[in-house]
């Protein structure tokens, strides 16, 4: 089974108050095997990179219009002219405000759209041929 993997590097930046904010460089990376995750991975401070994983709907969606509760809130919004969306991540160690832009973030969506479109998460997975097999008998 042939697993397809798409990644993007960009410079998200993390909010540290309504008026200052520090360039932190990230990667996006969605695996056709997790259809149903994105992955963030993003370097604060320190060596070990961090790694949040949510719903790729939640990013999707995010990109429109506010959505997500608890540890992981997405919303678009305006940044000096320019169109961002924002994540609110919370942990136990701690909450972070990330902004990235959304040109970077919707072309690397889509590509993942194509690779799996949505809806289409659980062929990805098998999900379909076992049920197959399982009302055949």
């Amino acid at each position: 089974m042939h697993h397809t993997v798409v990644e993007r590097e960009l410079e998200l930046r993390l909010i540290l108050s309504p008026e200052r904010s520090i360039p932190v460089p990230a990667r996006l990376t969605y695996r056709s095997d997790d259809p149903y995750a994105v992955h963030v991975g993003f370097h604060i401070n320190s060596e070990c990179p961090v790694h949040w994983t949510f719903a790729r709907d939640l990013l999707v969606e995010g990109v429109f219009r506010p959505c997500g509760h608890g540890d992981v809130r997405v919303w678009p919004t305006k940044s000096e002219g320019r169109s961002v969306v924002l994540m609110a991540l919370s942990s136990p160690d701690g909450d972070a405000l990330l902004e990235a832009p959304v040109p970077q973030v919707s072309a690397w969506l889509e590509r993942t759209l194509r690779v799996v479109p949505p809806g289409s998460e659980g062929g990805q997975l098998g999900i379909d041929e076992a049920l197959d097999q399982l009302l055949a008998r």
